[in-house]
């Protein structure tokens, strides 16, 4: 009997779209996150229909634009003002996770630093545009820690 969720799809599945760049993304999270690819299915013009990776134990699906399929019309994530959808993983090192990115290419958006909420946080955008944010977990704090720390944040800004 088919599975109707096949094993290891139970989640939401991050699904990032490309313009003719999917197969230098895959070579790029390769370095940048030590992603491993899964598939990729190629269109008979050479763009990808279709590409798996393996970041950690998440699986991340993979695209090319193809405007003239309904199914793969794939909105790109606009350059000019950043992505749309934002990417946020926990790692051991998180300054180190921003540099991995950074010597691959990427651009920071928020250097890595210790937040309010208990992490070490930082953000870049990687060369298609989407944005991956990397947090390492460095306090457990109460709501109400959090709350103030919050407000001191903003009192400062």
């Amino acid at each position: 009997m088919v599975e109707k969720i096949p094993p290891g799809r139970g989640g939401i599945i991050p699904h990032l779209f490309f313009r003719d760049e999917c197969a230098k993304a895959i070579d790029f999270y390769k370095k940048a996150l030590g992603a491993t690819e899964q598939c990729r299915m190629p269109s008979p013009d050479g763009r990808l229909l279709h590409a798996e990776i393996l970041v950690g134990d998440i699986l991340i699906m993979m695209a090319d634009e193809f405007p003239e399929y309904c199914t793969s019309g794939n909105p790109l994530p606009p350059k000019e003002r950043g992505a749309t959808v934002g990417l946020h993983r926990y790692v051991e090192d998180c300054d180190a996770a921003v540099k991995r990115m950074v010597d691959a290419g990427a651009t920071v958006q928020c250097e890595p630093q210790d937040m309010f909420w208990g992490d070490r946080y930082g953000k870049v955008i990687d060369p298609f545009g989407h944005e991956w944010a990397f947090a390492t977990h460095t306090k457990d704090l109460t709501a109400e820690e959090m709350e103030a720390g919050c407000r001191a944040c903003f009192a400062e800004a």
